[in-house]
């Protein structure tokens, strides 16, 4: 039983604290130094918070370690420093942050010469960080009296670290009064163009990249909170400049300024997916102490989401410029030739065209006043026709197929606000030959699969485009024009479409509709429930955002995906008997652990041999 052991130990370092000429690094050396201190134990916290010793955490964090040795001893100390200053203890807290001392010597961290060690800064972010939240007023008052501050992160940017200072200053200011004088603090710092002015083909691609993220997670957070700044009837300035024709064409401008490289492009066009997403879920941003977990949260208990209406200047400032987006998609920036499980393609897709197929759905999906001019533009560039062309070379990328169906679906199914304008003439069947692609698509892959060849990776995709054209054909909000379209196809044609629609569709459609084996889920039962990838009761808008939500890592973009329907027949009994076979079942009398028995060693012995 329990009490049969003395579980007690008597604390090592209560013994420390006696001596008279104790040194931090001596109670720094101890493994509980961090629980004692987490559990207020006052004795220690006096010791911490003089001001000798506060001034050694802080240079701990802030100064490099002498050098050699292991990388985990030499920052040994700094680590524990950094726990300890940021254990969300008041009297810690109350030290630092009220102490003009403290904080310059915290501070001249950032007046260091680039770059920055990285272990380092993320020891001064979470500091400082922490300080922000707990000691608001006194952080942002200080702050606020130095003129080099911004520049200063802005210098550091290539390290993620400073990009957590940031969304610090623009998610963890509280009370919304106060919030809203550090954004507009921030505004007239003219944060949102510096860090554009940074998305530039002369700057290094670390740099972009961490400005083009903090521009998405400020969009975002400064969306979400939105509500509460409302309650004092201000609008967001920080999120009222990156929304204004001005500041996106600052943008675009340096994009197509010069050289055009892949990771300009590829970071600019992400920062204009956030300003066109139109449905987000409501998160809460729950900042943790880890450096890492910079704008991760949880969502709401009721799940609630927000939707948000694109700005039409959003729209205004790119529409000049889909000319350079259609030209990306002919030539993009150069590649070398990539290896694959399929070969070499001397030719891959690369991250640049993948982005501007996303942004032409993005942009399909928009609903503003402005809408039908961006379409109308899209057409005249015959837009769809190269995604199309793309679509069907790239056999096996799957993140590329997506786009194209979204691109498909937006056209043919518009949405009904839309449809009294000459952009919702879907353009696909008389300039991209929809039908006919679908058609000779499909033979080309039964002639294939006959002769002993792989499935194309395309056509779970291609199946669901079809269905989509079936359905709005005799139901949808511009069935008249696609109905006449389709009449009007050559005969040879529409015989061939009439007979896939009733014969091989309808055929894959049924096979489509097995349940899965063990999961009680039917897939949709007929056409009607197949004629898109997302449910009849979603909006065209929404499926739209829904896919937004899920957006998958760009990292795995250049040629492979897998193929949505390549597990559709596999059957899982196999599965469930190695289950059965492997896992077995608790047995009812378990053994009392507890229970005081005789030990034989003899049997346990023999037990041991089996």
């Amino acid at each position: 039983m329990f009490w049969k052991f003395d579980l007690h130990t008597s604390s090592h370092l209560e013994a420390l604290l006696d001596k008279e000429d104790v040194t931090l690094t001596e109670l720094m050396d101890e493994e509980d130094v961090l629980q004692e201190c987490k559990a207020q134990n006052r004795r220690l916290l006096l010791f911490l918070c003089q001001d000798q010793c506060m001034q050694e955490l802080v240079r701990m964090i802030t100064t490099e370690p002498p050098a050699g040795g292991e990388e985990t001893k030499r920052f040994k100390y700094p680590n524990i420093a950094c726990e300890l200053l940021t254990s969300d203890v008041g009297v810690i807290n109350d030290k630092l942050g009220n102490e003009e001392p403290l904080l310059e010597t915290l501070y001249a961290f950032l007046e260091q010469p680039s770059p920055l060690n990285p272990l380092l800064a993320s020891f001064f972010s979470k500091t400082i960080g922490n300080l922000i939240t707990r000691k608001t007023e006194q952080v942002i008052s200080f702050l606020r009296r130095k003129e080099e501050f911004l520049s200063l992160i802005l210098k550091h940017i290539d390290t993620s670290a400073m990009m957590d200072v940031l969304l610090r200053l623009i998610s963890c200011v509280e009370p919304p009064p106060l919030r809203l004088e550090t954004l507009t603090w921030l505004n007239e710092q003219k944060l949102a163009q510096r860090l554009i002015e940074l998305i530039h083909p002369e700057r290094d691609e670390e740099r972009q990249s961490n400005a083009s993220q903090t521009l998405c997670d400020i969009i975002r957070l400064s969306r979400d909170q939105a509500g509460q700044l409302q309650e004092i009837s201000q609008p967001d300035p920080l999120l009222t400049v990156l929304e204004s024709q001005e500041c996106v064409e600052q943008l675009l401008q340096n994009m197509f300024s010069g050289e055009r490289t892949e990771s300009c492009i590829v970071n600019g066009i992400q920062v204009l997916l956030t300003l066109l997403e139109i449905r987000r879920p409501f998160i809460m941003h729950v900042f943790s102490a880890h450096v890492n977990d910079r704008v991760d949260g949880v969502m709401d208990a009721q799940g609630f989401e927000r939707s948000y209406t694109v700005n039409s200047s959003i729209l205004l400032a790119i529409q000049p410029h889909l000319t350079h987006f259609h030209q990306l998609l002919l030539e993009p920036p150069k590649r070398d030739p990539m290896l694959t499980a399929l070969g070499v393609w001397e030719d891959p897709l690369g991250n640049t065209r993948l982005h501007v197929a996303r942004l032409v759905a993005s942009l399909l999906y928009t609903s503003s006043s402005s809408h039908a001019v961006v379409a109308q533009e899209l057409c005249r560039l015959n837009t769809m026709d190269v995604l199309l062309d793309l679509f069907f070379k790239y056999t096996w990328n799957n993140f590329l197929h997506l786009q194209v169906e979204l691109c498909v679906a937006a056209i043919i199914r518009p949405c009904q606000d839309l449809t009294e304008t000459p952009a919702s003439e879907p353009p696909l069947f008389q300039h991209c030959h929809l039908v006919q692609r679908i058609l000779e698509a499909w033979e080309e892959n039964d002639k294939m699969q006959s002769e002993g060849g792989m499935r194309r990776g395309y056509m779970g995709h291609l199946t669901r485009i079809a269905n989509t054209v079936v359905h709005n054909v005799e139901k949808g909000p511009v069935h008249t024009q696609i109905s006449s379209l389709i009449t009007d196809l050559p005969e040879d044609y529409r015989g061939r479409w009439e007979t896939f629609v009733d014969q091989t569709l309808s055929e894959t459609n049924m096979k489509n509709t097995i349940d899965l084996v063990g999961t009680g889920n039917p897939r949709p039962s007929s056409e009607d429930d197949m004629e898109s990838p997302f449910p009849k009761e979603l909006t065209i808008q929404q499926a739209f955002s829904d896919y937004q939500i899920q957006q998958m890592t760009a990292n795995f973009v250049d040629q492979f995906g897998f193929n949505d329907e390549e597990f559709t027949d596999h059957d899982d009994t196999v599965f469930d008997a190695c289950s059965k076979e492997r896992i077995q079942p608790f047995d009812d009398d378990e053994e009392d652990i507890w229970e005081e028995k005789e030990i034989n060693y003899a049997t346990q012995t023999k037990s041991r041999n089996r």
